[in-house]
């Protein structure tokens, strides 16, 4: 279900609506890839369904599932873990990282992550350095 385009574009999952990507750094890795890839099985395919419900149907009104963590943070949510993310122009939700989630409360140092990489992200696409031709 996962491949990759030219060895840098991670597609998690492509679909009508949305392309799901794993967000990578200049050196090519994906940690919310490497999360993903720890997981078992069963916990792959639920984080999977929602992928693929959010790219066929641009939405997850369940926020049970999928929610809004503010500063154009979402949060997939495939109970325990959780996946963080941001909507990019053309489609596309990037998946910034992953985590066993423990407490209540989403942990600030996940979201603070999570916009960090949104902003690297967005800086590296408008210089046309992060993704190869």
């Amino acid at each position: 279900m996962i491949h990759i385009l030219n060895m840098k574009e991670f597609i998690a999952y492509e679909g009508e609506a949305l392309t799901v990507e794993w967000f990578f750094d200049k050196k090519g890795k994906s940690e919310a890839l490497d999360f993903f890839e720890t997981l078992p099985n069963a916990q792959k395919r639920k984080t999977l369904m929602l992928f693929k419900r959010i790219g066929d149907f641009g939405k997850i009104s369940d926020i049970t599932k999928f929610r809004n963590e503010g500063e154009k943070i979402f949060a997939f949510k495939p109970q325990p873990d959780r996946f963080l993310s941001f909507f990019f122009v053309g489609k596309k939700i990037v998946v910034t990282n992953g985590f066993r989630k423990k407490g209540q409360k989403l942990p600030q140092k996940e979201k603070d992550l999570a916009l960090k990489r949104m902003k690297n992200y967005d800086s590296r696409v408008k210089n046309g350095d992060y993704y190869e031709e």
